[in-house]
């Protein structure tokens, strides 16, 4: 049904027709003043946001801009946006006019496991308001809406009943208690998991997570939290040692190492340790083993941790340019290949920076490369013999086309 308002009479006397003239002028201009002021804000905004995309893009590595903090500037962006088209326009009886075209975004896929909850919303009166017959269904309109349940907490009341014998009255039965994993503690294995993945999968710190805990009226001290964690951890150090043991028996393996900023008891202040990963994916070729990650801390970047966290392992490791791989691979059991993407880098550097005929040459030859991988990828166990057929000719030619001398950062590279 189409409803119009009909407009208000304007006034007939010519000083009220001035007044309300002027008012409405003033109120227009009110309007574009504000409208302008927003408008200058968005636009100073979005020149920051370009700003810190082109130092991101263009600047030197120490000047480059964080992909995370790059984030929170985009999202910042993002939600004022949104909060512009959530903003009413015009009165709910007016006619809406034709609006533009909305910008797409992204709103994601909801996973066809995730349980869902019906909500009918059905009409009062199935009786036809024009001639009182019953109204029969024709179709029905079925949106869907992505819904969380919060986390809360619960209590899990343990009961033990204990049983004694009316005649003899010397023994007393009763079922053995759960083994815990805090001695006498309130923790479930659960609430204790979900601090673990929060603290080093989210990255919430303890007294955060105290406060998220404290708003729903438990207290729950970051020294308490520090205690369940700790725990954890020995209970857990036979998995990892197993995890670690699995992926030594792999033939292959992928390692790298970062920085880690670790706290230093009674100087006030960090230091600096090393967090060093050994990864096992084969599913980008439907390899046979599962896809698997494992995390070892060090004080320092030494050549020796790799070596003791790898000791036992036998196969090709890839590495990156980092010198302190070459020790593993003194006793032969160790092969060494390094990536591609590294020695592109270089060229890539060289051809941007001005006309570079060997590099251009390079990085057409690498391509070829790569080409090679993405028509491979996936075929198994064929795959390994056809890479190193075509591999073995095509990085033999790289080689002798573009006389690069087979050193990088210090380490020798195999085609």
């Amino acid at each position: 049904m189409d409803v119009t308002t009909a407009p208000e009479p304007l006034p007939s006397d010519p000083d009220e027709l001035r007044a309300l003239l002027l008012a409405e002028r003033l109120r227009h201009a009110a309007e574009l003043t504000a409208a302008r002021s927003s408008a200058e804000e968005e636009i100073a905004r979005l020149r920051q946001i370009i700003r810190e995309l082109q130092r991101h893009r263009f600047g030197r590595r120490a000047e480059r801009l964080d992909p995370d903090q790059l984030a929170l500037a985009l999202e910042d962006l993002e939600q004022t946006l949104a909060a512009k088209e959530a903003e009413p326009t015009g009165t709910a009886a007016a006619k809406p006019a034709p609006s533009e075209p909305r910008r797409r975004v992204n709103r994601g896929n909801l996973p066809a496991d995730l349980p869902r909850e019906e909500i009918l919303i059905d009409v009062a009166d199935k009786t036809c308001p024009c001639c009182g017959g019953t109204l029969h269904p024709i179709g029905e309109d079925v949106s869907q809406r992505l819904d969380l349940v919060p986390a809360r907490f619960r209590v899990l009341v343990t009961r033990r009943p204990k049983y004694a014998c009316r005649q003899c009255e010397e023994g007393v039965v009763q079922a053995a208690a759960p083994a815990r994993i805090v001695d006498a503690g309130i923790p479930t294995e659960a609430l204790i998991a979900h601090v673990l993945v929060s603290k080093y999968a989210d990255h919430l710190p303890l007294y955060r997570q105290a406060q998220i805990y404290a708003r729903q009226g438990v207290d729950l001290d970051r020294s308490t939290l520090a205690d369940w964690v700790g725990r954890a951890a020995w209970y857990l150090r036979p998995l990892h040692e197993r995890l670690l043991a699995s992926l030594k028996a792999s033939g292959k393996l992928f390692a790298d190492e970062t920085t880690a900023p670790v706290l230093d008891p009674g100087r006030g202040s960090t230091k600096t340790g090393q967090l060093w990963a050994y990864a096992r994916d084969d599913r980008p070729w439907n390899g046979p083993e599962p896809p698997a990650v494992a995390y070892v801390y060090a004080p320092d970047r030494k050549a020796e941790r790799p070596v003791a966290h790898l000791q036992g392992f036998t196969g090709v490791l890839q590495v990156d340019g980092y010198a302190g791989y070459r020790k593993l691979a003194e006793g032969g059991a160790v092969r060494l290949a390094f990536c591609w993407a590294h020695v592109r880098r270089g060229f890539y550097d060289l051809q941007t920076g001005g006309s570079a005929p060997i590099a251009s040459e390079a990085l057409r030859r690498i391509a070829q490369l790569y080409a090679v991988e993405a028509e491979i990828r996936g075929i198994y166990p064929a795959r390994t013999a056809l890479k190193a057929s075509r591999f073995a000719v095509l990085s033999g030619v790289f080689w002798r086309s573009t006389s690069y001398e087979r050193t990088y950062d210090g380490i020798g590279i195999e085609g």
